[in-house]
């Protein structure tokens, strides 16, 4: 028991040190696998905690890269690739789209209601309109368009940049035509009623500088989505 001890104690102060001269031996080969953390453990005579914590300490200090199922290497981790809409779509479904507008667009609208300025209230409240009951005889790729359009005009009146950015890549996903069929399906008469009293609602909020209440909407609206759209994809292609 006293020699397992002494072990892991020698592990803690030593391990990243024994893990510095591997790599000043093997300095010259950047992009090269390193041993799996079984094989150092093995090698140095450490547990594999012991090893995953030194990399980790190595991995700050820019010396190694890691990936999950690939391993680690050494040097500078290489630039990654933003992934592209079709990738985006064929990896996420509608349930995680809902997930994360669920959380994203509620911040968006409490933004929206406190730094909105007048023109974008202006707007917010005549895209709600446009959104009104009035639009439910319209193709429904223009009901999408005004819908969208709603959506968006709240993102850019909440004055931040990036959220302005994820919104337009959720809303990329969720207009991607391989989806459509769901979301026409998932389009009722009395379901659109029903979001287009929310809109009224969600911009009556803004333009009454109650990010609250606007909030709560959003989130009620975007419920009755997922509801939809969950009935939709369990009635099959």
């Amino acid at each position: 028991m006293t020699q397992r001890k002494d072990v892991e104690a020698r592990s803690e102060t030593d391990v990243v040190d024994l893990l510095r001269g591997l790599l000043a031996e093997q300095g010259s080969a950047p992009g090269q696998a390193l041993p799996t953390e079984r094989d150092l453990a093995a090698r140095f005579g450490v547990g594999r905690r012991a090893i995953r914590q030194a990399l980790a300490e190595i991995e700050v200090e820019g010396r190694i890269w890691r990936r999950q199922g690939k391993g680690t290497f050494i040097g500078p981790a290489p630039p990654s690739t933003a992934p592209t809409l079709s990738r985006l779509v064929s990896r996420t479904n509608f349930f995680e789209v809902i997930e994360v507008r669920y959380k994203l667009e509620p911040i968006l609208v409490q933004l929206a209601a406190e730094r909105a300025s007048g023109e974008q209230i202006a707007m917010i409240l005549r895209l709600a309109d446009r959104n009104s009951t009035r639009t439910l005889q319209l193709p429904a790729s223009t009901i999408e368009n005004w819908d969208s359009a709603f959506h968006r005009c709240i993102a850019e009146a909440s004055g931040n940049r990036l959220f302005i950015d994820l919104y337009d890549v959720i809303d990329k996903i969720r207009l991607d035509a391989s989806w459509q069929a769901y979301r026409s399906r998932a389009r009722t008469p009395n379901g659109l009623a029903v979001s287009a009293r929310q809109h009224l609602e969600i911009a009556d909020a803004i333009a009454k500088r109650d990010p609250m209440r606007g909030a709560g909407i959003m989130r009620e609206h975007i419920e009755c989505i997922q509801s939809a759209l969950a009935e939709a994809v369990s009635d099959g292609p």
